[in-house]
């Protein structure tokens, strides 16, 4: 049987204030073809669907008929679909019984009894084929906050308590897959995790599970014959065995040049192996110009000469605008915005460099919308204001911290 692996669909994303409806309906109508032309056998989403706890309703929408169209055209697919750090568990979950029932598998938090004991049957799926016959099997383990693990006070301090608490939830579901399947039958694990080793985006994610020093160990998927991995947007593997299938689009700038893929798996002679990596191809373009900061004048100039096929505004180019300083220019966003007026492109972000004065990025803050900004960008900007310095790892990696209680509060 032939799978496909891939995550982190964002949807609903907004690339600084611009929707993006019509790339990721692109990219699920491209996935379906892919499904029924290399005739798959199943579909595994490893997390972040959404872009945010609250998705809108067209997001809603734009997931549900591409469900209901996939069963239709597929009845026999598995499809497994496990909650990201941006994902509501309790959201996902709702429909979680109904979906079942048609064998679409939508897995948003764990669970455990009154006495903490985890609801192994909930993430252990089997992987069938078109007779029905069980040819693998999936840990599908959504994303784990702090309370959904069980971690020892007494630990004596060798492995860090998250990383345990994390290692404890796997081995359970393993071992109660091994109870249940046949020595043919490989093991599949899924989760939503940053991995030692893994590499990060610039901008577009976060450490999560408690920052950097909670990274887990590939150790903790000892086992597993396969892991398909998401959280990271960098397509990457991490050995033979352990995968990130990276996002399908773009979700900062500085991803302008990802190798955006699927990643496609077959289950044969008692393995699970890699059998393709499929490019996902890129239906609207990003331009960073110029190549690297240049003075104002330089920059408008080429802006002038840019010559660009017209599009519809939903497919038109995002631009990132990348000019040197000297001192403050109060109307730099106003003349880039002439310099663009007839030009197919939707400006994104102007970012600014200055040099030969010491000062920091913070004093051009007045030209930059806020909303184009992300929260960390938004620290150190102040932090950059107020001390004249940028603020070290330890700092920041105490506000991610901080940033992702806060939204788990939320959930």
């Amino acid at each position: 049987m032939k799978l496909l692996h891939t995550a982190d669909w964002h949807l609903g994303h907004r690339l600084h204030g611009h929707e993006r409806y019509f790339e990721h309906r692109s990219f699920l109508d491209w996935l379906m073809n892919e499904i029924s032309q290399r005739d798959i056998d199943g579909l595994l989403v490893a997390g972040d669907v959404f872009d945010t706890a609250n998705p809108s309703a067209t997001s809603w929408q734009l997931f549900y008929q591409f469900l209901a169209t996939l069963r239709q055209q597929r009845p026999h697919l598995n499809v497994i679909i496990i909650a990201g750090n941006h994902d509501s568990p309790s959201k996902l979950d709702a429909p979680h019984e109904l979906l079942k029932s048609f064998d679409l598998h939508l897995i948003g938090a764990v669970e455990r009894d009154t006495d903490g004991r985890l609801n192994c049957d909930k993430l252990a799926i089997p992987l069938k084929d078109r007779t029905g016959c069980v040819q693998a099997w999936c840990a599908a383990v959504p994303f784990l906050r702090s309370a959904d693990l069980r971690m020892d006070e007494e630990q004596n301090g060798e492995e860090d308590r998250l990383v345990a608490g994390v290692r404890e939830v796997y081995q359970q579901v393993f071992a109660h897959i091994d109870s249940l399947r046949t020595a043919e039958q490989p093991l599949l694990a899924m989760g939503h995790a940053y991995l030692q080793s893994g590499e990060l985006s610039e901008l577009s994610e976060r450490k999560v599970l408690g920052g950097n020093q909670h990274a887990l160990p590939l150790s903790v998927f000892n086992g597993a014959d396969y892991v398909a991995l998401g959280h990271l947007h960098l397509a990457q593997s991490l050995s033979e065995q352990v995968h990130y299938a990276g996002s399908p689009l773009p979700l900062s700038l500085a991803e302008q040049n990802y190798p955006h893929q699927l990643i496609e798996l077959t289950v044969a002679e008692y393995q699970i192996t890699v059998t393709d990596k499929i490019r996902i191809p890129r239906t609207v373009d990003i331009l960073r110009l110029p190549a690297q900061p240049a003075p104002l004048d330089a920059v408008l100039a080429e802006l002038d000469n840019l010559s660009l096929t017209d599009l519809p505004q939903n497919q038109r180019p995002f631009l990132e605008v990348r000019v040197r300083l000297e001192k403050p220019e109060a109307r730099l966003r106003e003349r880039i915005l002439a310099a663009l007026a007839d030009k197919p492109v939707r400006l994104a972000r102007i970012y600014t460099e200055y040099s030969g004065h010491g000062l920091g990025i913070a004093d051009q803050m007045t030209s930059v919308p806020l909303d184009s900004l992300s929260p960390r960008e938004v620290f150190e900007l102040c932090y950059q204001r107020q001390y004249a310095s940028s603020p070290d790892s330890v700092l920041l990696n105490c506000f991610e911290e901080l940033e992702t209680a806060l939204e788990n509060e939320a959930l």
